[in-house]
């Protein structure tokens, strides 16, 4: 919402009967959604918006557009789909016995991520994330109301309304979305001046996975040019940890007793950094690298996944600074990252290094530190102090 704002005026709105529009018994029709679409447009003052919909909200935007092309510039359609359901002659939706079963689970764990499961599955393994997207549900509909909705989709069928669309289109779609990508294409030909941009993933919601890439498109079509996002900052406390002499561990293990050895490192790190409300950012192969919004947090995870890890058998080294870092999707940079890496490079078997930065914030804390001498990070300029976790 923030790239879309840097280039246009935006404007949201919950559809009736979800997210913070009241509720109702069952999902409103379509022929609603056109009429609220309307009265939106006109409350706003908006001159021929560029209306952008996904997933369902593709087809209310389409069928807005056949209906009302003076009213619209143009449509930004992503995840579109013509007809929800397969038939005989469109081999390309949901079978409707796998739909049933999707209606089933909605009906029965809506509200604890149910939804994940086909359309952002990647994501399943993801602890956190799945509770994020279980109070996601919970904010955006009832379980009746998610299951009424989905009933009205699958009754749905724009295939002889899209030759009708008479405004430039741009249609979005991950070539690997669990919404075949062959009815965007089928869109795209019917449409008398559509065009599709076919983008990797798998990832139903664009907002999830590469948003940046979808909103590039989004901004080249319609201002012209395409800008580099700004990347987004924020301050964290970065901590990197590697496990010691993992080459000559793994040599000695052998690849199968090595690979249990790992998964065994990587259940109990995330566990870890759960417990102390760190978010796990990436395995490094024979390490991890997590954030944290307190420093104190990060210095007891740091001492908590040793101690747990020591009991297994398996020794680390942990590096902690504090510092701005980008958010690049789901990964970070910055020179915070660059010297959280370099510290942890210079901590010794089942040592906790951390950066003056970090010592000081944690003051008043029961955390207590040791000097560890001035040195020179690889790549940082300056000379750093850095200070050992005491035991």
């Amino acid at each position: 919402m923030n790239r879309l704002a840097s280039f246009a005026r935006v404007t949201v709105y919950d559809k009736r009967g979800s997210g913070l529009s009241d509720p109702l018994d069952a999902a409103a029709g379509f022929d609603q959604h056109l009429d609220d679409l309307a009265t939106v447009i006109e409350a706003t003052g908006a001159e021929r918006p560029v209306v952008v919909g996904w997933s369902e909200g593709a087809a209310v935007a389409a069928l807005f557009a056949a209906h009302h092309p003076g009213t619209v510039e143009s449509l930004v359609l992503y995840g579109a789909f013509p007809r929800m359901l397969a038939a005989p002659d469109y081999p390309h939706g949901i079978a409707e016995d796998v739909f049933e079963i999707t209606l089933e689970g909605a009906s029965e764990a809506w509200g604890e991520g149910v939804s994940l499961s086909m359309l952002a599955f990647e994501k399943l393994e993801d602890e956190g994330f799945r509770r994020w997207w279980g109070r996601y549900e919970r904010a955006s509909a009832s379980p009746g109301l998610a299951v009424s909705a989905l009933r009205l989709d699958s009754e749905v069928d724009l295939r002889d309304v899209l030759p009708a669309i008479h405004v430039p289109t741009l249609l979005i779609h991950r070539s690997g979305d669990v919404v075949s990508i062959e009815g965007a294409r089928l869109m795209a030909q019917r449409i008398p001046d559509a065009r599709l941009v076919e983008l990797p993933g798998s990832i139903h919601w664009p907002w999830i996975g590469d948003p940046d890439e979808v909103v590039a498109e989004i901004e080249e079509y319609v201002t012209g040019r395409r800008q580099a996002a700004e990347p987004d900052r924020a301050l964290a406390t970065v901590l990197f940890t590697d496990i010691v002499s993992s080459t000559e561990t793994a040599a000695e293990l052998g690849d199968r007793r090595w690979r249990i050895l790992l998964e065994g490192h990587d259940d109990t790190a995330k566990q870890e950094i759960q417990a102390h409300r760190g978010k796990l950012v990436k395995s490094t192969g024979d390490g991890l690298l997590a954030t944290f919004d307190r420093p104190a947090a990060a210095v007891n995870c740091a001492q908590s996944l040793r101690d747990a890890l020591s009991s297994q058998g398996v020794s680390i080294r942990a590096g902690v600074h504090t510092g701005e870092i980008e958010l690049i999707g789901e990964d970070i940079g910055g020179m915070a990252v660059h010297i959280a890496a370099r510290v942890s490079s210079l901590a010794e078997a089942d040592q906790t290094l951390a950066s003056r930065t970090v010592k000081d914030l944690v003051v008043g804390s029961e955390i207590e530190f040791e000097e560890a001498g001035a040195r020179q990070l690889k790549g940082v300029p300056g000379v750093w102090e850095l200070f050992a976790v005491s035991a």
